[in-house]
């Protein structure tokens, strides 16, 4: 029994030895990532089956999906954009690129996989996904935001008919805003913030010009 009990202390003593000068290597959890915006994990999913109905080649499909997510994130934004409007708008830009990639006639599988991933990574850590760049401008109409994501085109655009309403133009001008606008609503209900604020911007401008 003594020898027993002698042959099981060697035992622990040796695994004690060789398992002892490896504990550092141990991974020490990471805490997570604090979104400020919220848990966010529920559009997190959607997007992630996006990416599965995408990758299986049905883009018809990832493009009817993907209408889900834009539903609860324009449902979200009175609630949401208050908490951190440069973290909500980095996130509404890369909701705006995915969904333009999947309503592009015909869509690019290669751009939707890329636009896809880049919403991903923003809704998972908005502050580290932002590209930087501060203000642009157009015309010294504001177009982002401090992180360089376009403006919301529909804030825009209502800015725009605030506007008119108190502005008197002439026929010339008048005609030149409504194309101005005209083309900023096309791209705007096309999600491309991008190119509809650079009109409305134009056209802001010409108004402030009156």
């Amino acid at each position: 029994m003594k020898q027993f009990l002698l042959a099981t202390a060697l035992i622990a003593v040796a695994v004690g030895a060789f398992f002892g000068g490896r504990a550092y290597l141990v991974p020490t959890p990471v805490a997570a990532v604090a979104n400020p915006l919220g848990d966010l994990s529920a559009m997190a999913a959607i997007v992630t089956d996006v990416q599965g109905i995408a990758s299986s080649g049905d883009l018809g499909k990832a493009k009817a999906r993907i209408k889900d997510l834009e539903t609860a994130w324009d449902d979200a934004q009175p609630v949401l954009q208050p908490k951190d409007p440069e973290a909500w708008g980095r996130i509404d830009g890369a909701a705006d690129d995915a969904l333009s990639a999947l309503r592009t006639a015909p869509p690019d599988a290669g751009e939707v996989e890329t636009a896809l991933a880049a919403l991903q990574v923003a809704l998972a850590d908005p502050v580290a996904s932002g590209p930087g760049g501060g203000v642009q401008m157009v015309g010294g109409v504001a177009v982002t935001d401090a992180g360089g994501h376009p403006l919301p085109c529909e804030a825009m655009l209502k800015d725009i008919t605030a506007k008119r309403d108190v502005v008197k133009l002439a026929p010339e001008a008048v005609a030149k805003i409504d194309d101005l606008v005209a083309k900023a609503t096309e791209r705007c209900n096309a999600d491309d913030d991008k190119t509809a604020d650079g009109f409305s911007a134009q056209a802001l401008q010409a108004l402030s010009a009156n």
